[in-house]
């Protein structure tokens, strides 16, 4: 055999065990000068021609050596890919994002950093993220070349899953929802205890101090309801007429507080309104009350329209 031939036998044999080079080595050549004597005896090939096609044709030397070795050629093959692909996305769905919660929280209270903590919470949870699709593949990978007994439960037909069911409330949605709700609540009570502004190491409470013992409880607790409303709503799986009206009192119970108090100048603290200049000139403060106004008017509005409308259709 030529050099090409040797080449291809060396390129075979560095990805084989050392004590089996020998031994492969002889029958791949073997097989390599069958198979090209086979093809230049018909006389429409020379040597050199049929060579390089024998050697084409038994392809990567790579693959070949796996083959020889019964070495597998992928990540998670068949076998632990299944098992593989459920627990990484069982621990991808609340892994990161509760770590990246908890850290941002931190961060926010303990760290000082409030204006930071988002930024510092999602790149927590995606490095999180990272690690747990990187180390659950990196365990599956070693299991899948160790082969090791794990006794996996064979499947069987109690574990098919129940027949589909329509939700107009998915968990996405419901999810997104209750950490709207659960941020303004946590706004509503930091706000009190920390300041956006310099205020000479006093703190400066946005919202006015006196309605901690009027109206900001009620608000709390309104919010607070409407995270057990979107529970209800998730686990009803669709909007019915009972939710609408929950959820209108609910709507109505937030808003017409806050309204009444931004037409009436009790909400927002006066000594916070004391330290913008543009805010005391002119009209300027009631502007922004007024577009505050028009905004959670039209929040409402539409919330209220919106879910009539899906109880209608999930009624049909």
């Amino acid at each position: 055999m030529t050099s090409l031939t040797d080449r291809y036998v060396a390129a075979t044999l560095r990805s084989v065990p050392a004590q089996r080079r020998d031994e492969i080595a002889t029958e791949l050549r073997a097989s390599i000068e069958d198979m090209v004597e086979g093809r230049s005896t018909d006389g429409r090939h020379t040597t050199t021609t049929a060579e390089r096609e024998v050697l084409t044709e038994l392809g990567d030397p790579a693959q070949l050596a796996a083959r020889y070795t019964d070495r597998r050629l992928q990540l998670i093959g068949p076998t632990y890919y299944l098992v593989w692909e459920r627990l990484l996305k069982l621990l991808l769905s609340f892994v990161p994002g509760t770590v990246g919660t908890v850290v941002g929280v931190v961060e926010a209270t303990a760290g000082g950093n409030p204006g930071g903590a988002i930024g510092v919470g999602i790149s927590t949870a995606l490095t999180v993220a990272v690690h747990v699709a990187f180390w659950v593949t990196l365990v599956f990978a070693v299991a899948e070349r160790v082969n090791p007994a794990l006794r996996l439960p064979a499947w069987n037909v109690d574990q098919l899953p129940d027949e589909p069911v329509e939700r107009d409330v998915t968990l996405a949605d419901a999810c997104a929802s209750i950490v709207a709700l659960a941020l303004t609540l946590g706004f509503l009570v930091w706000q009190h205890f920390q300041t956006l502004i310099p205020a000479g190491g006093d703190r400066l409470p946005i919202l006015d101090p006196a309605l901690w013992t009027s109206w900001l409880p009620v608000l709390l607790a309104v919010l607070a309801a409407s995270m057990g409303l979107e529970f209800a709503k998730y686990r009803a799986r669709r909007w019915t007429w009972r939710l609408v009206v929950v959820n209108a009192v609910l709507d109505l119970a937030f808003a017409l507080p806050v309204i009444g108090l931004l037409l009436t100048d009790r909400l927002l603290n006066p000594e916070f309104v004391q330290r913008f200049e543009w805010l005391r000139d002119g009209g300027n403060l009631d502007t922004v009350a007024g577009g505050i106004v028009v905004g959670v008017a039209a929040v409402t509005i539409w919330d209220l329209i919106d879910s009539v409308v899906k109880a209608r259709r999930a009624a049909r």
